[in-house]
């Protein structure tokens, strides 16, 4: 578990995502549709449903292939979604029309282009937090003026990691090419797993029973029963095995690894993290662009306004690194995982190249409220932010 900013100050305990209404999201968009075009931007408000889900019930109903609709963002199943899909050579009438459960059509108008992944400005939140403190509002307004004034840190955290947590140690082991390391980490940690029948398989594995482990393999281990099966006709066949993947699955898990290093720098600079000094490559947060800080006392100004914040490495091939003692953070942690940059250009379409990310993120539009069902919290994150970098500040929950 990451350390906490605001580690002098208590959490308020609780839980979230009781109920749907208690995890309300709203897309806040990058432009709005001009009146015109073959396409229809359409504003949805999901229930219990994942982006992808909404996406297949919608054009299932239209009749169109899924691939033709545009979506600015990716949002998970739990709790109640706002966003806009864009949907081609549909009339705005029709979609006013549509009676699908777990989706509700709030609006339509003609644009001109398909929606893209990443045309998004950020995301509004509105959030139950129920069972808490009873000084709930006092102890949540202190840290939120924290996260205010500094900024959130802007790690990835636990949900980037799988659902046994393990997705960084399989990227780990894909990138250094330990390949027998990638398959034990894939079938996993028996004591991260709650079913017994799932355990008792891995388990089998381990002690190097590959029939019994396939045998007890939940239905849906389809990946790890494909592996076993190459693996009983070619033993020690590790890479040859792993070709049962996706290409698509491994970048996942070598993008989880690049997420976990990137934590570990925003956890060694927390301190600091609302500070640059001379090496930093500065993160501008109006257009995501990068310059070197020659002079630190120069830039504080622009620091505190959170204009730029210091960057962190999303490591890979191309990815240009800091100088000073940022560069030495970096360079230090590559060197105790035993990497270098040129070994992310991984063959076969899993290349990364890397890029820089803010360690911090501004958190706006803020505001809490008290009543009998917990405490509400209202706020602005910026695009590709989990909401959860400001919920585990200001909850402290004993779990990561």
């Amino acid at each position: 578990m990451h350390a906490y900013l605001t580690a002098d100050l208590p959490g308020i305990g609780g839980a979230i995502k009781e109920t749907p209404e208690d995890f309300l999201v709203t897309e806040i968009p990058l432009y709005l549709p001009c009146g015109e075009g073959e396409h229809t931007y359409t504003e949805i408000e999901k229930r219990g449903l994942t982006t992808l889900d909404a996406i297949r019930r919608i054009a299932r109903s239209l009749g169109i292939p899924d691939r033709d609709m545009g979506y600015a963002g990716m949002k998970d199943a739990r709790g109640i979604t706002r966003q806009t899909l864009s949907i081609p050579r549909v009339e705005p009438e029709r979609l006013h029309s549509l009676s699908l459960p777990g989706i509700k059509v709030l609006s339509a108008t003609r644009h001109r282009n398909k929606l893209k992944l990443g045309h998004l400005a950020g995301n509004s939140f509105s959030i139950r937090v129920r069972g808490v403190a009873d000084n709930a509002l006092e102890m949540a307004s202190a840290i939120l003026a924290v996260l205010s004034a500094r900024g959130v840190p802007n790690y990835f955290g636990s949900q980037r990691y799988g659902g046994l947590g393990n997705s960084h140690l399989i990227g780990r082991a894909l990138l250094r090419r330990d390949f027998k390391a990638a398959i034990d980490a894939i079938i996993g940690d028996p004591a991260a797993i709650r079913d017994d029948q799932w355990r008792s398989a891995v388990e089998s594995y381990h002690r190097g029973d590959l029939a019994a482990s396939m045998e007890k393999l939940p239905g849906h281990c389809r990946t790890e029963r494909e592996i076993l099966q190459r693996l009983t006709k070619r033993p020690e066949a590790y890479e040859r095995a792993l070709d049962a993947v996706s290409p698509r699955l491994k970048k996942l898990y070598l993008s989880a690894y690049q997420s976990a290093l990137f934590d570990r720098v925003v956890e060694q600079r927390l301190n600091n993290i609302d500070r640059v000094e001379e090496g930093d490559l500065a993160y501008r947060h109006d257009n995501g662009a990068c310059f070197i800080v020659e002079d630190s006392a120069a830039e504080a100004e622009r620091a505190r306004e959170f204009a730029i914040s210091p960057s962190g490495p999303m490591f890979g091939c191309k990815m240009k690194l800091p100088a000073g003692n940022p560069r030495e953070i970096e360079e230090s942690l590559l060197r105790e995982e035993q990497l270098s940059l040129p070994e992310f250009n991984l063959p076969g379409g899993l290349r990364m190249e890397g890029e820089r990310r803010p360690l911090r993120i501004p958190i706006q539009n803020l505001s809490s409220m008290l009543d009998a069902d917990g405490l509400v919290l209202n706020f602005s994150l910026p695009r590709g932010v989990y909401a959860t970098s400001v919920l585990r500040e200001v909850m402290k929950p004993s779990a990561p």
